[in-house]
């Protein structure tokens, strides 16, 4: 299975963007899927996520009010609204996914760099 992120770019202080992550390469369901992000020196850091048994979206309180996650984890599709963007929220957003196997996020996209800069 491959997930595959999109929608990352360049964006000045204050705007939006969304990043969308699809994924492919057979038939398969997961428990949840969400995002990570990563900065140089820095561990990963867990962003937001949406469960498959009610939907339910659930964020790191340092995007919570700014960022919204939605998507469909029957259709194996989600995405990361993004708002109000700081300079700190520059990073590599990472789409993940909780197979049934391990119930935690195990399987990784290749990131989406966004930058947020002036």
């Amino acid at each position: 299975v491959q997930l595959v992120e999109s929608g990352g770019g360049l964006v000045q202080p204050g705007g939006s963007l969304r990043l969308a992550c699809a994924a492919s390469g057979g038939v398969f369901s997961f428990n949840a899927m969400g995002w990570y992000r990563q900065t140089p020196g820095r561990n990963r850091e867990f962003v937001g996520g949406i469960t498959s048994t009610d939907a339910t979206a659930y964020y790191a309180h340092y995007v919570k009010g700014r960022f919204t996650v939605s998507g469909d984890t029957v259709k194996n599709i989600v995405y990361l609204q993004m708002n109000n963007l700081e300079p700190q929220d520059t990073a590599v957003y990472y789409c993940v996914a909780a197979s049934p196997e391990s119930g935690a996020y195990d399987i990784w996209g290749q990131g989406t760099q966004v930058t947020v800069s002036s």
